[in-house]
Protein backbone atom coordinates (compact mmCIF):
# COMPACT_ATOMS: atom_id res chain seq x y z
CA UNK A 1 0.00 0.00 0.00
CA UNK A 2 1.60 3.25 -1.13
CA UNK A 3 -0.82 5.69 0.48
CA UNK A 4 -4.08 5.40 2.41
CA UNK A 5 -6.83 7.79 3.43
CA UNK A 6 -6.90 7.97 7.22
CA UNK A 7 -9.12 9.78 9.71
CA UNK A 8 -7.92 10.12 13.30
CA UNK A 9 -10.39 10.94 16.07
CA UNK A 10 -8.66 12.80 18.90
CA UNK A 11 -5.81 15.30 18.74
CA UNK A 12 -4.48 14.49 22.18
CA UNK A 13 -1.09 12.99 22.83
CA UNK A 14 -1.65 9.64 21.12
CA UNK A 15 -3.86 10.90 18.30
CA UNK A 16 -1.61 13.79 17.34
CA UNK A 17 1.55 11.69 17.29
CA UNK A 18 -0.28 8.98 15.34
CA UNK A 19 -1.63 11.41 12.75
CA UNK A 20 1.62 13.32 12.33
CA UNK A 21 3.71 10.17 11.91
CA UNK A 22 1.29 8.53 9.48
CA UNK A 23 1.32 11.71 7.37
CA UNK A 24 5.10 11.78 7.45
CA UNK A 25 5.04 8.18 6.20
CA UNK A 26 3.11 9.32 3.14
CA UNK A 27 -0.52 8.70 4.07
CA UNK A 28 -3.28 11.31 3.78
CA UNK A 29 -4.47 12.04 7.30
CA UNK A 30 -7.54 13.98 8.45
CA UNK A 31 -7.33 14.66 12.19
CA UNK A 32 -10.54 15.49 14.09
CA UNK A 33 -10.94 17.05 17.53
CA UNK A 34 -13.71 18.86 19.43
CA UNK A 35 -11.39 21.59 20.78
CA UNK A 36 -11.50 24.42 18.23
CA UNK A 37 -8.73 26.39 19.91
CA UNK A 38 -6.48 23.36 19.64
CA UNK A 39 -7.41 22.92 15.97
CA UNK A 40 -6.54 26.55 15.23
CA UNK A 41 -3.13 26.14 16.83
CA UNK A 42 -2.50 22.88 14.98
CA UNK A 43 -3.36 24.48 11.65
CA UNK A 44 -0.50 26.89 12.35
CA UNK A 45 1.82 23.99 13.17
CA UNK A 46 1.80 24.50 16.95
CA UNK A 47 1.42 21.40 19.12
CA UNK A 48 -0.69 21.89 22.29
CA UNK A 49 1.94 20.17 24.44
CA UNK A 50 5.70 19.78 24.58
CA UNK A 51 7.14 16.74 22.84
CA UNK A 52 10.60 16.65 21.23
CA UNK A 53 10.53 16.53 17.39
CA UNK A 54 6.73 16.75 17.21
CA UNK A 55 6.60 20.29 15.81
CA UNK A 56 8.94 19.31 12.98
CA UNK A 57 6.87 16.20 12.23
CA UNK A 58 3.69 18.28 12.19
CA UNK A 59 5.29 20.83 9.87
CA UNK A 60 6.25 18.06 7.46
CA UNK A 61 2.69 16.76 7.25
CA UNK A 62 1.06 20.19 6.99
CA UNK A 63 3.57 21.45 4.46
CA UNK A 64 3.02 18.45 2.22
CA UNK A 65 -0.76 18.85 2.42
CA UNK A 66 -1.11 15.32 3.76
CA UNK A 67 -2.18 16.41 7.27
CA UNK A 68 -5.39 18.40 7.76
CA UNK A 69 -7.57 19.22 10.77
CA UNK A 70 -11.29 19.69 11.43
CA UNK A 71 -14.05 19.54 14.03
CA UNK A 72 -16.14 16.33 13.79
CA UNK A 73 -19.36 18.33 13.34
CA UNK A 74 -18.05 20.48 10.48
CA UNK A 75 -18.54 19.71 6.81
CA UNK A 76 -14.75 19.50 6.48
CA UNK A 77 -14.78 16.47 8.80
CA UNK A 78 -15.74 14.13 5.97
CA UNK A 79 -13.02 12.12 4.27
CA UNK A 80 -11.25 14.42 1.76
CA UNK A 81 -11.31 11.56 -0.75
CA UNK A 82 -14.53 9.63 -0.22
CA UNK A 83 -13.95 7.60 -3.39
CA UNK A 84 -10.72 6.05 -2.03
CA UNK A 85 -10.73 2.29 -1.71
CA UNK A 86 -8.41 2.20 1.31
CA UNK A 87 -10.01 4.10 4.17
CA UNK A 88 -9.08 3.76 7.82
CA UNK A 89 -10.27 5.44 11.00
CA UNK A 90 -8.07 5.59 14.11
CA UNK A 91 -9.81 6.11 17.45
CA UNK A 92 -7.44 7.87 19.84
CA UNK A 93 -9.74 9.64 22.27
CA UNK A 94 -9.17 9.72 26.03
CA UNK A 95 -10.22 7.00 28.48
CA UNK A 96 -9.78 8.73 31.86
CA UNK A 97 -10.25 6.98 35.19
CA UNK A 98 -13.61 7.05 36.92
CA UNK A 99 -13.64 7.65 40.72
CA UNK A 100 -13.86 3.86 41.13
CA UNK A 101 -10.74 3.37 39.02
CA UNK A 102 -12.36 1.98 35.90
CA UNK A 103 -11.72 3.43 32.43
CA UNK A 104 -14.35 5.95 31.32
CA UNK A 105 -15.30 4.84 27.80
CA UNK A 106 -17.89 7.50 26.98
CA UNK A 107 -15.68 9.19 24.36
CA UNK A 108 -14.82 5.90 22.69
CA UNK A 109 -18.48 4.91 22.58
CA UNK A 110 -19.47 8.30 21.14
CA UNK A 111 -17.03 7.87 18.27
CA UNK A 112 -18.10 4.27 17.67
CA UNK A 113 -21.77 5.31 17.53
CA UNK A 114 -20.87 7.97 14.96
CA UNK A 115 -18.85 5.52 12.87
CA UNK A 116 -21.56 2.86 12.99
CA UNK A 117 -23.96 5.41 11.52
CA UNK A 118 -21.70 7.13 8.98
CA UNK A 119 -18.63 5.06 8.02
CA UNK A 120 -18.66 3.46 4.60
CA UNK A 121 -18.55 -0.30 4.16
CA UNK A 122 -14.97 -1.48 3.73
CA UNK A 123 -13.61 1.00 6.27
CA UNK A 124 -11.36 -0.43 8.99
CA UNK A 125 -11.66 1.12 12.47
CA UNK A 126 -8.41 0.96 14.46
CA UNK A 127 -8.54 1.55 18.21
CA UNK A 128 -5.47 3.23 19.70
CA UNK A 129 -7.29 4.33 22.87
CA UNK A 130 -6.44 2.17 25.88
CA UNK A 131 -9.63 0.25 26.59
CA UNK A 132 -10.23 -2.59 29.08
CA UNK A 133 -9.91 -6.13 27.71
CA UNK A 134 -13.28 -7.27 26.45
CA UNK A 135 -14.28 -3.83 25.10
CA UNK A 136 -13.50 -4.40 21.45
CA UNK A 137 -15.22 -7.69 20.67
CA UNK A 138 -18.81 -6.36 20.96
CA UNK A 139 -17.80 -3.18 19.11
CA UNK A 140 -16.35 -5.27 16.29
CA UNK A 141 -19.57 -7.29 16.09
CA UNK A 142 -21.66 -4.12 15.81
CA UNK A 143 -19.49 -2.62 13.08
CA UNK A 144 -19.29 -5.90 11.15
CA UNK A 145 -23.05 -5.74 10.51
CA UNK A 146 -22.33 -2.65 8.39
CA UNK A 147 -19.33 -4.14 6.63
CA UNK A 148 -16.83 -2.20 8.76
CA UNK A 149 -13.72 -3.90 10.09
CA UNK A 150 -12.25 -3.48 13.57
CA UNK A 151 -8.65 -3.86 14.79
CA UNK A 152 -7.18 -3.26 18.24
CA UNK A 153 -3.77 -1.59 17.88
CA UNK A 154 -2.53 -0.50 21.33
CA UNK A 155 0.09 2.25 21.53
CA UNK A 156 3.43 2.04 23.34
CA UNK A 157 4.60 5.65 23.08
CA UNK A 158 6.74 7.10 25.85
CA UNK A 159 6.23 10.78 26.47
CA UNK A 160 9.47 12.56 25.71
CA UNK A 161 10.42 9.99 23.05
CA UNK A 162 7.17 9.41 21.18
CA UNK A 163 8.39 10.09 17.64
CA UNK A 164 11.35 7.76 18.09
CA UNK A 165 9.11 5.12 19.63
CA UNK A 166 6.73 5.27 16.67
CA UNK A 167 9.41 4.45 14.12
CA UNK A 168 11.59 2.25 16.35
CA UNK A 169 9.03 0.32 18.35
CA UNK A 170 9.73 -3.09 19.88
CA UNK A 171 6.55 -4.52 18.33
CA UNK A 172 3.31 -3.65 16.58
CA UNK A 173 0.33 -5.44 18.13
CA UNK A 174 -2.73 -5.99 15.93
CA UNK A 175 -5.82 -7.79 17.19
CA UNK A 176 -8.73 -8.68 14.94
CA UNK A 177 -9.87 -10.70 11.95
CA UNK A 178 -6.88 -11.67 9.74
CA UNK A 179 -8.17 -9.79 6.68
CA UNK A 180 -8.50 -6.53 8.60
CA UNK A 181 -5.21 -7.07 10.45
CA UNK A 182 -3.27 -7.46 7.21
CA UNK A 183 -4.73 -4.26 5.80
CA UNK A 184 -3.66 -2.36 8.91
CA UNK A 185 -0.22 -4.02 8.91
CA UNK A 186 0.36 -2.54 5.45
CA UNK A 187 0.06 0.96 6.94
CA UNK A 188 3.27 0.29 8.87
CA UNK A 189 5.32 -0.95 5.94
CA UNK A 190 8.02 1.65 6.61
CA UNK A 191 8.55 0.50 10.21
CA UNK A 192 11.03 -2.30 10.84
CA UNK A 193 9.41 -4.07 13.78
CA UNK A 194 7.83 -7.48 14.42
CA UNK A 195 4.05 -7.59 14.08
CA UNK A 196 2.15 -9.55 16.72
CA UNK A 197 -1.15 -10.83 15.33
CA UNK A 198 -3.75 -11.98 17.84
CA UNK A 199 -7.35 -11.68 18.91
CA UNK A 200 -8.90 -8.36 19.93
CA UNK A 201 -9.07 -9.11 23.67
CA UNK A 202 -5.49 -10.40 23.71
CA UNK A 203 -4.28 -7.19 22.05
CA UNK A 204 -6.14 -5.11 24.61
CA UNK A 205 -4.60 -7.08 27.47
CA UNK A 206 -1.07 -6.67 26.06
CA UNK A 207 -1.25 -2.94 26.76
CA UNK A 208 -2.47 -3.32 30.35
CA UNK A 209 -0.09 -6.18 31.11
CA UNK A 210 2.89 -4.25 29.75
CA UNK A 211 2.21 -1.16 31.84
CA UNK A 212 1.38 -3.21 34.93
CA UNK A 213 4.64 -5.13 34.64
CA UNK A 214 6.71 -1.95 34.27
CA UNK A 215 4.90 -0.41 37.24
CA UNK A 216 5.68 -3.60 39.18
CA UNK A 217 9.40 -3.25 38.42
CA UNK A 218 9.32 0.32 39.74
CA UNK A 219 7.49 -0.59 42.93
CA UNK A 220 9.72 -3.63 43.45
CA UNK A 221 12.94 -1.62 43.34
CA UNK A 222 11.32 0.94 45.64
CA UNK A 223 10.66 -1.83 48.14
CA UNK A 224 14.32 -2.85 47.85
CA UNK A 225 15.22 0.81 48.42
CA UNK A 226 13.26 0.81 51.68
CA UNK A 227 15.20 -2.26 52.77
CA UNK A 228 18.46 -0.56 51.77
CA UNK A 229 17.64 2.38 54.05
CA UNK A 230 17.08 -0.02 56.94
CA UNK A 231 20.18 -2.09 56.25
CA UNK A 232 22.55 0.71 55.27
CA UNK A 233 22.96 -0.42 51.64
CA UNK A 234 22.91 1.72 48.48
CA UNK A 235 20.03 0.87 46.15
CA UNK A 236 21.76 2.47 43.15
CA UNK A 237 24.55 -0.12 43.43
CA UNK A 238 22.13 -2.96 44.12
CA UNK A 239 19.81 -2.06 41.22
CA UNK A 240 22.67 -1.71 38.75
CA UNK A 241 24.08 -5.13 39.61
CA UNK A 242 20.65 -6.79 39.58
CA UNK A 243 19.80 -5.15 36.26
CA UNK A 244 22.94 -6.55 34.64
CA UNK A 245 21.18 -9.92 34.67
CA UNK A 246 19.82 -10.19 31.13
CA UNK A 247 16.72 -11.92 32.45
CA UNK A 248 15.86 -8.77 34.44
CA UNK A 249 17.39 -5.75 32.67
CA UNK A 250 18.20 -2.26 33.94
CA UNK A 251 15.12 -0.47 32.57
CA UNK A 252 12.63 0.78 35.19
CA UNK A 253 14.96 -0.30 37.99
CA UNK A 254 15.51 3.19 39.38
CA UNK A 255 14.29 3.83 42.91
CA UNK A 256 12.55 7.11 43.66
CA UNK A 257 9.28 8.74 44.58
CA UNK A 258 7.19 6.58 42.27
CA UNK A 259 5.61 6.58 38.84
CA UNK A 260 3.08 9.09 37.52
CA UNK A 261 1.71 10.36 34.23
CA UNK A 262 -1.32 9.54 32.15
CA UNK A 263 -0.73 5.79 31.74
CA UNK A 264 0.75 3.84 34.65
CA UNK A 265 -1.54 5.11 37.44
CA UNK A 266 -4.67 4.93 35.27
CA UNK A 267 -3.91 1.56 33.71
CA UNK A 268 -2.89 -0.18 36.94
CA UNK A 269 -6.10 1.01 38.63
CA UNK A 270 -8.18 -0.07 35.65
CA UNK A 271 -6.60 -3.52 35.54
CA UNK A 272 -7.13 -3.96 39.27
CA UNK A 273 -10.80 -2.93 38.90
CA UNK A 274 -11.25 -5.21 35.89
CA UNK A 275 -9.75 -8.14 37.82
CA UNK A 276 -11.99 -7.53 40.81
CA UNK A 277 -15.26 -7.32 38.86
CA UNK A 278 -14.32 -10.54 37.05
CA UNK A 279 -13.73 -12.39 40.31
CA UNK A 280 -9.92 -12.31 40.39
CA UNK A 281 -8.11 -10.74 43.34
CA UNK A 282 -4.90 -9.35 41.83
CA UNK A 283 -2.86 -9.24 45.06
CA UNK A 284 0.42 -8.30 43.40
CA UNK A 285 -1.05 -5.35 41.52
CA UNK A 286 -2.73 -4.00 44.64
CA UNK A 287 0.67 -4.02 46.36
CA UNK A 288 2.24 -2.20 43.40
CA UNK A 289 -0.35 0.58 43.68
CA UNK A 290 0.04 0.77 47.47
CA UNK A 291 3.84 1.02 47.29
CA UNK A 292 3.64 3.78 44.71
CA UNK A 293 1.27 5.81 46.87
CA UNK A 294 3.65 5.44 49.83
CA UNK A 295 6.68 6.66 47.88
CA UNK A 296 5.19 10.11 47.46
CA UNK A 297 5.14 10.54 51.21
CA UNK A 298 8.89 9.95 51.58
CA UNK A 299 10.22 13.49 51.02
CA UNK A 300 7.64 15.08 53.33
CA UNK A 301 8.32 12.52 56.04
CA UNK A 302 12.09 13.02 55.66
CA UNK A 303 11.80 16.80 55.97
CA UNK A 304 9.60 16.51 59.05
CA UNK A 305 12.14 14.23 60.71
CA UNK A 306 14.91 16.76 60.06
CA UNK A 307 13.08 20.06 60.49
CA UNK A 308 10.28 19.13 62.86
CA UNK A 309 7.28 21.25 61.97
CA UNK A 310 7.22 22.47 58.37
CA UNK A 311 5.13 25.50 59.34
CA UNK A 312 6.71 28.49 57.63
CA UNK A 313 9.55 26.48 56.04
CA UNK A 314 10.46 27.34 52.46
CA UNK A 315 10.66 24.26 50.23
CA UNK A 316 11.63 24.20 46.56
CA UNK A 317 10.12 21.39 44.47
CA UNK A 318 12.28 20.85 41.41
CA UNK A 319 10.43 19.14 38.59
CA UNK A 320 6.67 19.39 38.10
CA UNK A 321 6.21 17.15 35.05
CA UNK A 322 5.99 13.44 35.84
CA UNK A 323 9.17 12.77 33.82
CA UNK A 324 11.78 14.72 31.82
CA UNK A 325 11.23 15.93 28.24
CA UNK A 326 7.50 16.50 28.68
CA UNK A 327 5.27 19.19 30.17
CA UNK A 328 2.70 16.59 31.27
CA UNK A 329 1.88 17.04 34.96
CA UNK A 330 -0.99 14.53 35.08
CA UNK A 331 -0.66 12.52 38.30
CA UNK A 332 2.88 13.79 38.74
CA UNK A 333 4.44 12.97 42.13
CA UNK A 334 5.31 16.66 42.47
CA UNK A 335 1.66 17.71 42.47
CA UNK A 336 0.84 15.43 45.38
CA UNK A 337 4.01 16.31 47.27
CA UNK A 338 3.28 20.03 46.95
CA UNK A 339 -0.23 19.46 48.28
CA UNK A 340 1.18 17.61 51.29
CA UNK A 341 3.74 20.34 51.96
CA UNK A 342 1.10 23.07 51.81
CA UNK A 343 -1.09 21.09 54.19
CA UNK A 344 1.85 21.07 56.62
CA UNK A 345 2.10 24.87 56.44
CA UNK A 346 5.18 25.09 54.21
CA UNK A 347 5.74 27.81 51.64
CA UNK A 348 6.45 26.09 48.35
CA UNK A 349 8.21 27.18 45.18
CA UNK A 350 7.82 24.93 42.16
CA UNK A 351 10.10 24.95 39.15
CA UNK A 352 10.25 22.95 35.93
CA UNK A 353 11.93 23.66 32.57
CA UNK A 354 8.62 23.30 30.68
CA UNK A 355 5.89 22.02 33.03
CA UNK A 356 3.59 24.13 35.17
CA UNK A 357 0.99 23.38 37.84
CA UNK A 358 -2.15 25.41 38.47
CA UNK A 359 -2.27 25.61 42.27
CA UNK A 360 -4.55 28.16 43.86
CA UNK A 361 -2.78 28.70 47.17
CA UNK A 362 -1.12 31.90 48.44
CA UNK A 363 1.78 29.85 49.79
CA UNK A 364 2.65 28.40 46.40
CA UNK A 365 4.54 30.25 43.67
CA UNK A 366 6.00 29.14 40.37
CA UNK A 367 9.69 29.99 40.05
CA UNK A 368 10.93 30.67 36.53
CA UNK A 369 14.52 29.66 37.28
CA UNK A 370 16.30 27.10 39.41
CA UNK A 371 18.10 29.84 41.31
CA UNK A 372 14.83 31.61 42.09
CA UNK A 373 13.31 28.36 43.34
CA UNK A 374 16.06 27.57 45.87
CA UNK A 375 16.80 31.11 47.01
CA UNK A 376 16.20 31.24 50.77
CA UNK A 377 14.92 27.65 50.77
CA UNK A 378 15.26 25.44 53.83
CA UNK A 379 14.95 22.38 51.61
CA UNK A 380 14.80 21.34 47.97
CA UNK A 381 13.09 18.23 46.65
CA UNK A 382 14.16 16.87 43.26
CA UNK A 383 10.94 15.36 41.93
CA UNK A 384 11.87 14.96 38.25
CA UNK A 385 15.27 13.93 36.91
CA UNK A 386 15.70 16.74 34.40
CA UNK A 387 19.34 17.06 33.25
CA UNK A 388 19.27 20.67 34.45
CA UNK A 389 18.88 19.40 38.01
CA UNK A 390 21.17 16.39 37.74
CA UNK A 391 23.98 18.65 36.51
CA UNK A 392 23.16 21.63 38.71
CA UNK A 393 26.05 23.66 40.12
CA UNK A 394 25.56 23.30 43.88
CA UNK A 395 28.60 25.51 44.48
CA UNK A 396 26.50 28.36 43.13
CA UNK A 397 23.17 27.23 44.58
CA UNK A 398 24.20 26.41 48.16
CA UNK A 399 25.06 30.02 49.16
CA UNK A 400 21.54 31.26 48.31
CA UNK A 401 19.88 28.54 50.44
CA UNK A 402 19.67 28.60 54.22
CA UNK A 403 22.56 27.18 56.21
CA UNK A 404 22.65 23.35 56.22
CA UNK A 405 19.61 23.22 53.96
CA UNK A 406 18.30 19.79 52.98
CA UNK A 407 18.36 18.40 49.45
CA UNK A 408 16.03 15.42 49.05
CA UNK A 409 16.97 13.61 45.86
CA UNK A 410 13.70 11.94 44.95
CA UNK A 411 15.16 10.46 41.77
CA UNK A 412 18.68 9.55 42.95
CA UNK A 413 20.03 11.60 40.07
CA UNK A 414 22.41 13.89 42.00
CA UNK A 415 26.00 13.34 43.12
CA UNK A 416 25.65 13.06 46.92
CA UNK A 417 29.24 14.10 47.57
CA UNK A 418 28.94 17.22 45.40
CA UNK A 419 25.89 18.29 47.42
CA UNK A 420 27.46 17.51 50.80
CA UNK A 421 30.67 19.28 49.84
CA UNK A 422 28.75 22.57 49.85
CA UNK A 423 27.52 22.10 53.43
CA UNK A 424 24.09 20.85 52.43
CA UNK A 425 22.37 17.77 53.85
CA UNK A 426 21.83 15.15 51.13
CA UNK A 427 19.00 12.62 51.44
CA UNK A 428 18.23 10.05 48.75
CA UNK A 429 15.87 7.11 48.30
CA UNK A 430 17.41 3.85 49.50
CA UNK A 431 20.92 5.22 49.74
CA UNK A 432 21.54 4.21 53.34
Amino acid sequence: MESANITVYGAGYVGLVTGACLAKSGHRVHLLDVDRAKLAALAEGRAPFFEPDLDATLASGIGSGRLTFAHPDDAEASDPDETAADRFVYVAVGTPSTPAGFADLRYVRDVMDRLEATAAAGTVVITKSTVPPGTGEPLAARLAKRGIGYVSNPEFLREGNAIGDWYHTDRIVLGGEPTHVERVAALYADIDAPIVRCGITSAELVKYASNAFLATKISFINEIASLCDVMGADVTRVARAVGMDRRIGEAFMHAGIGYGGSCFPKDTRALDFLSTVNGHDFHLLKAVIEVNARQRLLPVMALKRRLGSLEGSVVAVLGLAFKPDTDDTRESPAAEIIGLLLAEGARVRGHDPVGRLSIDDPHYVHAETLEEAVSGADAAIVATEWPQFAKADWTALAPVMTQSAIVFDGRNCLDPEAVRAEGLIYLGVGRG
